[in-house]
């Protein structure tokens, strides 16, 4: 008996001992848990302290900045050599490049000059992509980075907010015909429509010249020299037996005796009629200098949220951080301002923020450029908008889809996943050596990944997520990465696509799919601890994890934000967007109780789930063709193949009303007085609209192709469009321009018999436009119109008769009211040398008659002194569309610039100064 009690006392006191220890080892878990959430709060707080006082150093620095530009605008004005802390780079911009010192980001930067040899070899090109004139802190010692000014402007990035920075050279000439035919990239399927190489990298063109240089004279000379471009201008004859059709303005000649000027696209002859008053003085041979006017990047309208998640982030500065096109915004919403991060060339794919809040990553996709329009990322600092590092310029195979910094370490490496075909991942060293090192790369999956995230506890763990899979990947102390797949209950469950990632608090993963599920995977384990079913009907696209601990799913179908406890319970509280606004793409956390919400549909959102959301960007989600601005206000209106029209204020920098048409649209135009709009569609149809209540009065159809152009006569009595189906559509306008009478087609005699044309020989082609109109100009006095046409005809009209007037030479001193015609004697010089007709789009005379802007093909908006009639004329080229910039604008004060990408659906909105 007592054997038994003894082994009895013995066996409970056992079992209390392990309960015990149980109970004290889950007290230690819990005062563990407590113990890094308050280490995560506290460097939070000293994050944003430090960021805060970065903000505050950067304003005062721009304070003390505009007190000395008025003394350096007027040395520079007054031919004074700039104090010996002015800069210029190599291409003639203005560089200043302030940038945090060493102890407030933690990282060496090594001047891109420091060693001697780093000119010889391919450099990374640390940039200050922002506007130098005034510094963002304190300058100790300042590290000055190299220009990327010749991919973009002379101020390379820009801020609404700072003051406008000291008068600088001119940028150096762009010399177009170095550009060449679309190099494909090898092992890609990049271009699937026309990729050229970058026409305005002038400091670049040695490296891709069709013939290797001429003389060891030319090659001393520099490119911005104009003896050089006139020397290089006389082509290699040597050299040039290759080319088998003359383009562009390379082979131009003028004929004295008639007065025109001779240029060629795709082998076709152009002749162009100078005016009357200047046959006998007319050069060829003239360089055109670039106009002292300048543009500088004032608004970025749009966001994009269609295709790329993950990307917009509140940064301490109150500034929300997201991208379009190839421009990284800061917008500040309570001040309206926006600066710009101009440093990539091309589409940006990704972003995200380091953990100290300062720095930032982007990656983008292929683009125009030789060098740097190759995948890469850039790092770069959000206060001082300098670039610290371009990694991976040459490594990746398609573009960046995915980045993450590490979170538990401090961010010292970098995670990027490549959109190839194999879906590389790659872990980067982003500090080591001035080019970054890439610590290992491997295949990540057959198949599309849409995220990837570092654990914010865990050391080198990453988590990757896409179609079919979600993987769990451990990188060991030897550089190689092992992956464990997410295993799920059954094959039932396993859903098509796994679509986000976050993390609880206590180091759980969270992952929404495509079955409208969120599924909480066990730390450290490739298992899951519980599925939350059916939260949204369609996918979950986004998840939020707040700093109080609960959590937000955002529904990419049904568009509603929906809150749940730590335990995956809902709370009750959520909320719907409006239905036009599209579904939730991203969610992240604002200020105070705010979300940040982007949407599908470019759209992005703040508020709260208790106050409900409203929008703060509106954009376009298609492509963009249709731009005209207001006759009278600051005002300007798009549209696109999107559906909708949207009327914007260039002065509140917002959409003043949107209207979908249900219609792609191709062109637009204004009334005379401001109060009608015409739109013009891909159907065929044209509309008639008030421009304020937005009611439309008519429709009207002209043929089954897309209406090209629309424009009114000076005097607002006639309506002129251009179709693609090669005719022009005359109506007589009444009743306040509301009413259209057809009063003829401009087309082609209908006399077949032989004639002379105005050159003498002899003829048997009908006359009129063989192609599609591409542009249309009236004459001040209402009585012609000239027109461009798609296979490059320039023509003129007898509007009244809609017939064509055959002797050009006719019409040589017509004034015209416009200059939207890119093939005419005063806009010759925007054709570069090597043109094959279809690289510029567009082209714009300003209603002062200064200045023309030009869009082409290359994402460049080109600004030149008007008119443009020196085959050579040097231009200041801007960068910051990623698509082909299908139209540009003058607001009829000619304070500002509008330019649109195609594809990239952006709207950029430009200062002149």
């Amino acid at each position: 008996m007592r054997i038994n009690g003894a082994e009895s006392l013995s066996s409970s006191s056992k079992s209390e001992a392990d309960d015990m220890i149980e109970t004290e080892n889950e007290s230690l878990r819990e005062r563990v848990c407590d113990l890094e959430k308050k280490v995560l709060e506290q460097g939070d707080e000293i994050v944003c302290l430090r960021s805060t006082l970065a903000d505050v150093l950067r304003r005062l620095n721009q304070l003390e900045g505009s007190r000395t530009l008025s003394l350096n605008t007027s040395a520079l004005k007054n031919g004074n050599t700039p104090r010996a802390g002015n800069h210029y780079g190599g291409n003639g911009h203005h560089l200043i490049s302030p940038t945090l010192s060493q102890k407030e980001v933690t990282l060496r930067y090594r001047s891109a000059n420091e060693h001697p040899a780093s000119a010889l070899r391919d450099p990374v090109r640390r940039v200050p992509s922002h506007n130098n004139s005034h510094s963002s802190l304190p300058q100790r010692r300042a590290v000055h980075y190299q220009s990327t000014g010749s991919l973009h402007s002379d101020s390379p990035s820009s801020s609404s907010v700072s003051p406008v920075p000291p008068a600088s050279p001119s940028p150096s000439p762009t010399r177009p015909g170095t550009a060449q035919k679309p190099q494909r990239l090898s092992g890609t399927n990049l271009y699937n429509s026309k990729r050229w190489s970058s026409t305005g990298d002038f400091n670049q063109a040695q490296n891709f010249s069709v013939a290797p240089q001429p003389s060891t004279l030319a090659s001393r000379l520099g490119t911005k020299s104009l003896l050089n471009l006139n020397l290089r201008s006389q082509p290699q004859q040597n050299h040039n037996h290759h080319y088998h059709q003359k383009h562009g303005t390379r082979d131009a000649t003028y004929n004295e005796e008639e007065g025109s000027v001779r240029m060629f696209l795709r082998g076709r002859p152009i002749n162009l009629y100078a005016p009357t008053a200047e046959i006998a003085t007319y050069d060829i041979t003239k360089v055109a200098t670039a106009p002292s006017s300048k543009l500088k990047l004032d608004w970025v309208y749009g966001y994009r949220g269609k295709d790329c998640r993950s990307n917009l982030y509140l940064l301490p500065t109150g500034e929300m951080v997201y991208f379009v096109a190839s421009v990284a915004v800061l917008y500040n919403v309570q001040e309206q301002s926006q600066r710009h991060y101009l440093g990539h060339t091309d589409d940006i794919k990704c972003l995200t923020i380091h953990p100290n809040k300062l720095l930032v990553a982007t990656g983008q996709t292929a683009g125009h450029d030789n060098h740097e329009g190759k995948p890469h990322i850039r790092v770069w600092n959000s206060v001082s908008l300098a670039t610290v590092v371009v990694l991976g310029l040459g490594e990746f195979e398609r573009s960046i889809s995915c980045l993450s910094f590490s979170k538990a370490d401090g961010g010292s490496l970098l995670c990027a996943i490549d959109e190839g075909n194999d879906h590389n991942i790659s872990v980067w060293d982003w500090q080591k050596n001035e080019k970054g090192h890439k610590i290992t790369e491997t295949k990540c999956s057959m198949d599309t990944v849409v995220a990837a995230e570092f654990h914010p506890l865990e050391r080198n763990q990453i988590v990757t997520c896409g179609k079919g899979h979600i993987s769990f990947w451990t990188l060991d102390a030897g550089g190689t990465l092992y992956k464990r797949n997410g295993i799920f209950e059954t094959t039932r469950d396993r859903p098509k696509y796994v679509t986000c990632l976050a993390f609880t608090q206590n180091g759980d993963v969270l992952s929404g799919d495509s079955n409208g599920s969120v599924v909480i995977w066990g730390r450290g384990t490739n298992n899951i601890l519980k599925v939350a079913r059916n939260v949204h009907e369609g996918s979950v696209f986004s998840i939020c994890v707040l700093k109080e601990g609960s959590i937000i799913t955002g529904g990419g179908k049904d568009g509603k934000l929906i809150q749940f406890d730590t335990s995956m319970h809902p709370t009750g509280y959520e909320a719907q967007i409006a239905e036009h606004l599209g579904g939730i793409r991203t969610v992240s956390e604002g200020r105070g109780s705010q979300l940040l919400v982007g949407s599908t549909r470019n759209c992005i959102l703040i508020g709260s789930l208790s106050m409900g959301f409203s929008p703060a960007v509106l954009g376009h989600t298609d492509e963009l063709w249709a731009l005209c601005p207001h006759p009278t206000l600051a005002q300007f209106l798009t549209a696109g193949f999107d559906r909708i029209v949207q009327l914007w204020d260039s002065l509140s920098r917002s959409v003043v009303w949107s209207k979908d048409i249900a219609e792609q649209a191709q062109s637009a135009a204004f009334s005379i007085d401001g109060r009608i709009i015409i739109v013009g569609c891909v159907s065929g149809k044209w509309i008639v609209m008030n421009s304020e209540t937005r009611e439309i009065y008519s429709t009207h159809i002209d043929g089954n192709e897309p209406i090209q152009v629309a424009k009114f006569s000076p005097d607002g009595q006639l309506l002129a469009l251009g179709s693609r189906d090669n005719y022009i559509y005359i109506y007589q306008v009444s009743d306040g321009a509301r009413n259209y009478t057809r009063l003829g087609r401009c087309t082609c005699w209908e006399d077949k018999r032989r004639r002379r044309c105005s050159t003498g020989a002899i003829i048997d082609k009908m006359s009129g436009h063989s192609s599609f109109i591409t542009h249309l100009d009236w004459s001040k006095d209402n009585e012609h119109l000239r027109s461009n046409s798609g296979d490059y005809e320039l023509l003129y009209w007898k509007v009244k008769v809609c017939r064509q007037v055959t002797h050009s030479t006719q019409l040589r001193d017509t004034v015209w009211a416009s200059n939207s015609c890119v093939l005419t004697f005063s806009s010759i010089g925007i054709w570069p040398e090597g043109a094959d007709g279809t690289d510029v789009n567009a082209c714009e005379r300003s209603n002062g008659s200064k200045l023309m802007a030009t869009g082409d093909d290359f994402g460049k908006v080109k600004l030149y002194s008007y008119p443009v009639k020196q085959p050579k004329s040097l231009c200041h080229v801007y960068g910051g569309h990623s698509s082909h910039v299908t139209n540009v604008t003058f607001l009829h004060d000619d304070s500002r610039l509008i330019s649109i990408g195609g594809k990239d659906t952006s709207v950029l909105q430009w200062e002149i100064i």
